[in-house]
């Protein structure tokens, strides 16, 4: 009975956390809206090129648009100094154990900036496709970004994160001659698993189909 009793208290425990992410989130994306800023969360697992992606993201869209970038990771700088040449103002949040952000996250980094200094706050989110899943940051958007290197299986194996995310970028497409993967199948897996999705295919090494994407996300 003692178990049950524990299992139940976890479970509660687990529930008030979400319920509490869920509620700072919102009043993050109050908070930006009201300062008119255009916000991104983008997650993916390690490897699948959300950094290039972002550096490239930041290089063409910093001309015109004072840009914020918050880099979560276990440890390290790496990322967060490879955006900030590219001309954004970078922030890096090391989670140790914690496998995502979550909303209190980045409820302490817009407590502690100026938001009349931004336009666009875009979030390279911790490298892993679960563990997001379970944290809304509050921003406009959550883009999901997979390599082709991960497999033709990558999306279906992960419904709950392309349930969540408003773009999907099925990315590394310059190394399809090698790799072969099923790209139809990929995108059909995404729009079967959420039909309102909008999916690109990219190569963040070449740069392709990287001004539809921002063309869509408003940002040109």
């Amino acid at each position: 009975m003692k178990d049950a009793e524990d299992v139940e208290r976890i479970v509660e425990m687990n529930e008030d956390l979400k319920a509490n992410n869920d509620n700072l989130a919102a009043s993050n994306l109050s908070k930006l809206k009201a300062h008119k800023i255009r916000s991104f969360d983008i997650v993916g697992a390690i490897g699948a090129g959300k950094t290039l992606l972002l550096e490239k993201l930041v290089e063409k869209i910093s001309k015109k648009y004072r840009c914020y970038v918050i880099c979560g990771d276990i440890t390290l700088h790496l990322d967060a100094d490879r955006i900030e040449k590219r001309g954004a103002r970078v922030q890096q949040i090391n989670t140790g154990r914690e496998c995502a952000l979550n909303a209190y996250h980045i409820h302490k980094v817009l407590s502690s900036i100026d938001l009349n200094s931004i336009d666009v706050l875009l979030i390279e989110n911790v490298g892993n496709l679960i563990c997001p899943s379970d944290f809304v940051l509050g921003v406009e958007k959550r883009i999901v970004i997979v390599a082709i290197t991960e497999g033709d299986h990558v999306i279906i194996k992960h419904p709950l994160l392309f349930k969540m995310s408003d773009v999907g970028i099925i990315n590394k497409i310059d190394l399809q001659p090698v790799i072969n993967a099923d790209i139809q199948r990929m995108l059909k897996d995404a729009t079967s698993i959420n039909p309102n999705i909008k999916m690109f295919v990219t190569s963040a090494k070449t740069s392709e189909n990287l001004p539809e994407l921002i063309s869509y996300l408003g940002l040109d």
